[in-house]
């Protein structure tokens, strides 16, 4: 669940989005660029008064388009001067910057007399490219047939010339002023040509975007339209490719609201007048190729609002992202090459449900804090292995801006956290971590996102992935955006967002975070602040058909994975499949699994009484069999339960430091004898005695060898090793997870004794006998019913031995029924209960 904070993002002062760039140059080399833009434009004038006393007729033409030549000169000095100071990025593939050279007017029989109207930018569309809001730049700029020849059309501010380069024939191009610069040749045909732009000091050989039909093709856009493009993320945000031969970066985005849509990065100064984008129809989506610009591109979308207003907007479907609190995108390649092929083939073996899981939860940036994800992927895997979990639970790794909020309110949804990394680092934890055989799942949060003025909120100007009733909009208790699932557009984007990291990244299991607040429209609103629905209740009926959407989809593409509900609510069926009806009139939800916030409260209320006192409350442990097989329940022990002043799992059990973790191991053991799955956070598993913080993580130091109670904590430790070793060895207490006759009580009524024993049952009848006893004293000679078909019990875990910290009460000897009948059974047995312990046996 998303930590109550009072920031969902960097601070404002720390972005420099206002200002139209993210990093200003030095000053040294911005003075020197002013400089030689300066005798640059001056050469350039004396070059352009030669070549208009030479050719009347171009300097007739230019003289009707409203270009002269001195006012041309001034602005584009002082547009060079005014050019955003950013230092540009790397461009690894783009061509090598050449020499300057002089820019080579074509021979007059080159040229043909032309008619402004043809080839000049008329007055409108100039208007419009100038202002970013240009729907349609391909349709007039590059090459077009026109009577007489073909119409050359460039729009490239700040440049002192441009000559178009087609095989061995050169022509420059007449500068129309504004960065508009023009021709016609007299050619039947457009030709295969290159673009030579001059700026101060260096010359640009590049192929022209505006030459180029759209990347994207109808069946894409028909998916978009209908929010059915289920790999959203191959169409939308920036991919570098080879289009028609050419190498380059294709960006499209969703903005149907924007007037205008153009592309700033490094490549360009931050400065994307010259980049504008193609609207591709009623679906919202604009499109451009750049030629030779490639993989580390720093790149963002500055979007003309339907007010006239500009924003500067980072990538929504970005698969990487600059280190926070830097906020700009990273035009992204994936290289890694998978080991996990073995896993990826058998982990559909056996449904979740019905296999051992007992998954890690952990925060990666403080697990070890100053580690990335190829560091993790070399301490994690073999940690967590030698521990016995079969998964991992990853809180969430999409970017995020604020740390403070672990994760949980999300910017950028497509792109792991680049504090640890890049995505291909991540993919490289996530492969080690399946060649050890571990499972690993995320923590995804669909529900919100924050308000960031660089993110998603109002992307294009109006609501567009929150929705338009501000009522509907605002989350209550986090001060973020909800998703408007109502909207095809915005359940493509987060449908296909689960796929994404499933078919991408190779995770097996989404977590989907405060499930409880997508499905309630009162959710932590009074009334009067919430509108029922078109039944008159309170069920969002939107966000219901997303999950259901949502799972659905998973579960067909992506055999193996297992969807989790945090869902603190008895809404029925969450684990139901979506084409059943239940009582309430809905198909089930349709995720996999749906953590028990119920057990958890209750017992560990339950575990905070003093033992003198539990005998009143024993209900709050058993009442969890009522409604065990309602769902199928993983027994989340995680992290929001030892934050926030809620104390350590350890800190939370009555008594002294002996008693406190004998609690604690005795509660550990019933958890894993109980129906459900297992999940335990990090830092708990060595009884860590502090509170959780992101900022430093568990205290490892705890398990020194030169601490002095460190063996008091490798106890705990080793305990949770052996009750995962067991547990997957011992299918009776994970095979029946979700079938009442898995489970039966020996008895569930002895709150005098404060004791807890049942049976648990493999799908071939063997049996696990389970007795929990949280008193601190010993009871010797205590009889429990017993079936008559086992001939003698065999103790296979005590968490009351002394290699744990325990006082040793242990049954080393089988343990042989007697034909005395008790707790309704023909047989029992008689044990010493040890005091606050859990101990399990099976058929000798």
């Amino acid at each position: 669940m998303t930590p109550r904070t009072p920031s969902s993002g960097s601070d404002p002062k720390n972005t420099a989005e206002a200002a139209g760039h993210d990093r200003p140059a030095p000053a040294k080399k911005a003075a020197a660029k002013k400089a030689t833009a300066k005798k640059a434009v001056a050469k350039k004038t004396t070059a352009k008064k030669a070549a208009a006393k030479k050719t009347a007729a171009k300097a007739t033409a230019a003289k009707a388009s409203g270009a002269d030549t001195r006012k041309t000169a001034k602005k584009a000095a002082t547009a060079a001067k005014k050019a955003p100071a950013t230092k540009a990025a790397p461009r690894p593939a783009a061509p090598e910057p050449m020499a300057p050279e002089p820019v080579a007017p074509a021979p007059a029989a080159a040229w043909r007399p032309e008619d402004p109207a043809l080839v000049a930018v008329g007055i409108g569309d100039r208007e419009r490219l100038l202002a970013g809001t240009h729907h349609d730049p391909h349709s007039v700029l590059g090459a077009h047939p026109v009577p007489g020849g073909v119409a050359f059309r460039v729009f490239r501010p700040y440049a002192l010339g441009v000559t178009v380069v087609a095989g061995e024939q050169r022509a420059g191009l007449r500068d129309d002023g504004e960065g508009f610069f023009t021709g016609l040749l007299p050619l039947p045909e457009v030709p295969a040509y290159r673009l030579e732009v001059d700026y101060a000091g260096t010359v640009q050989h590049t192929e022209d975007a505006y030459g180029f039909l759209p990347t994207l093709g109808e069946f894409d856009l028909h998916l978009i339209g209908e929010g059915r493009h289920e790999q959203l993320w191959q169409a939308l945000g920036a991919h570098p490719m080879t289009h028609d031969g050419v190498t380059g970066t294709r960006f499209a985005v969703w903005a149907p609201n924007a007037r205008g849509v153009r592309v700033a990065g490094g490549f360009n100064f931050w400065d994307g007048t010259g980049y504008p984008m193609r609207s591709l129809g009623a679906t919202g989506v604009w499109e451009l190729f750049v030629p030779g610009i490639g993989e580390g591109e720093l790149y963002k979308f500055e979007i003309t609002r339907p007010d006239g207003s500009r924003t500067l907007r980072a990538d929504p479907l970005a698969r990487r992202t600059e280190v926070p609190p830097a906020t700009s995108s990273i035009v992204h390649a994936s290289h890694h090459e998978w080991g996990d092929a073995e896993w990826m083939a058998h982990r559909a073996d056996i449904p979740a449900h019905e296999a051992p899981f007992s998954a890690y939860e952990l925060h990666l940036p403080s697990w070890r804090p100053g580690l990335t994800y190829r560091q993790l992927a070399e301490q994690l895997p073999a940690y967590v292995k030698d521990l016995g979990f079969t998964h991992v639970e990853l809180m969430p790794v999409a970017e995020h801006p604020f740390g403070g909020s672990w994760g949980y309110q999300v910017t950028g949804f497509y792109a792991p956290t680049a504090r640890l990394g890049t995505p291909d680092d991540f993919k490289f934890l996530v492969d080690a971590l399946h060649q050890a055989g571990i499972g690993v799942l995320m923590d995804w949060v669909p529900a919100h996102f924050p308000r960031d003025e660089w993110a998603l909120a109002e992307f294009d100007g109006l609501p567009l992935y929150e929705h338009a009733d501000p009522l509907r909009a605002a989350h209550p208790d986090w001060g973020t955006l909800e998703f408007d699932f109502g909207r095809r557009e915005v359940r493509n984007f987060l449908v296909a967002n689960a796929l994404y990291w499933c078919e991408e990244f190779h995770i097996d299991g989404l977590r989907v975070d405060a499930v409880a607040s997508m499905l309630y429209l009162d959710y932590s609103r009074e009334p009067g602040q919430w509108t029922p629905n078109e039944h008159g209740g309170r069920e969002n009926l939107d966000a219901v058909a997303f999950l259901q959407e949502m799972n659905a989809t998973v579960y067909r593409r992506v055999p193996g994975v297992v969807t989790v509900a945090e869902e603190s609510t008895a809404w029925d069926g969450v684990t139901r499949a979506t084409h059943h009806r239940g009582p309430s009139g809905f198909g089930g939800l349709g995720f996999g699994l749906k953590w028990n916030m119920g057990w958890m409260h209750d017992s560990l209320q339950y575990m905070s009484h003093d033992p003198v006192h539990r005998r009143f409350h024993h209900g709050e442990m058993t009442f969890s069999m009522v409604y065990a097989y309602s769902e199928n329940y993983v027994l989340p022990i995680s992290h929001d339960e030892v934050v926030h002043g809620k104390r350590s799992l350890v800190s939370k059990m009555p008594g002294d430091w002996w008693q406190q973790r004998a609690d604690l191991r005795a509660y550990l053991a019933f958890m894993w004898s109980h129906p459900g799955k297992q999940l335990l956070f990090m830092g708990q598993e060595f009884a860590q005695g502090a509170e959780w913080s992101e900022t430093r993580g568990p205290d490892w130091w705890l398990l020194d060898p030169n601490y002095g109670a460190a063996a008091d904590h490798r106890g705990v430790l080793d305990l949770v090793r052996d009750l995962n070793t067991v547990y997957r060895a011992t299918p009776a207490l994970w095979a029946r997870d979700v079938h009442p006759d898995g489970f039966q009580w020996i008895t569930g009524d002895a709150a005098d004794d404060n004791v807890f024993a049942f049976l648990r049952y493999d799908t071939d009848g063997t049996p696990l006998l389970a007795v929990s006893h949280f008193a601190p004293v010993v009871r010797p000679d205590y009889r429990l019913g017993v079936p008559d078909d086992v001939p003698a019990w065999l103790e296979v875990l005590n968490t009351d031995a002394a290699r744990y910290g325990g006082s040793g009460v242990v049954h080393p000897h089988p343990v042989k029924p007697e034909p005395q009948g008790r707790h309704g059974r023909p047989a029992s047995i008689r044990l010493t209960l040890p005091p606050l312990a859990t101990v399990w046996l099976r058929p000798a």
